[in-house]
């Protein structure tokens, strides 16, 4: 499917499902799996589970950590990433390389909140939701994007997703 890198960032607000479908397509693609989260300073994380949302100054050393995970030598890459403004795709983008890719998982908020409700044992609570939700700008119009309703089955985003890049690499000789 690819003669170069794939990279690929899944994102989306939290609940969205960025983890189980990165996940599932760097295992389909034979990829290396990114959990951003786990790129999270010990500060960041200790904020967000306190209910206080990050800011630019927070985001940015994080960014560059998602993003250098994606250069980094081999077949390519999967990470998952919230990526909520423009400016932190922008930064992803120039820190990863122009070729990189955003799966967008966009969802209504009452599904969302039901999934944090659910899950257990994560740092990020329903109650970031809000803030995640107003700080979001979604990436309308952008280039290399592919938006997906987590309304649908995972395996059924995971089927038009591993097309659309299929067809991406295909296109511009990914």
């Amino acid at each position: 499917m690819r003669n170069a890198q794939t990279r690929l960032v899944v994102m989306g607000v939290a609940g969205s499902g960025k983890s189980t479908l990165g996940q599932e397509i760097a295992d389909r693609l034979d990829l290396v799996f990114i959990e951003g989260d786990d790129l999270h300073p010990a500060a960041n994380i200790r904020k967000m589970a306190t209910g206080i949302p990050l800011d630019d100054a927070d985001r940015l050393p994080w960014l560059d950590a998602v993003g250098k995970a994606l250069r980094a030598p081999g077949p390519g890459a999967v990470a998952s990433c919230s990526a909520l403004r423009r400016k932190y795709r922008d930064h992803l983008r120039q820190v990863a390389g122009p070729d990189l890719a955003f799966l967008y998982l966009s969802g209504a908020p009452e599904l969302l909140t039901r999934r944090l409700e659910d899950r257990k044992g994560h740092f990020m609570g329903a109650a970031m939701l809000e803030s995640q939700l107003a700080t979001l700008e979604p990436p309308t119009g952008e280039p290399g994007v592919l938006e997906q309703n987590i309304n649908l089955p995972v395996s059924a985003i995971l089927e038009r997703s591993l097309a659309w890049l299929k067809e991406r690499a295909w296109r511009y000789g990914f």
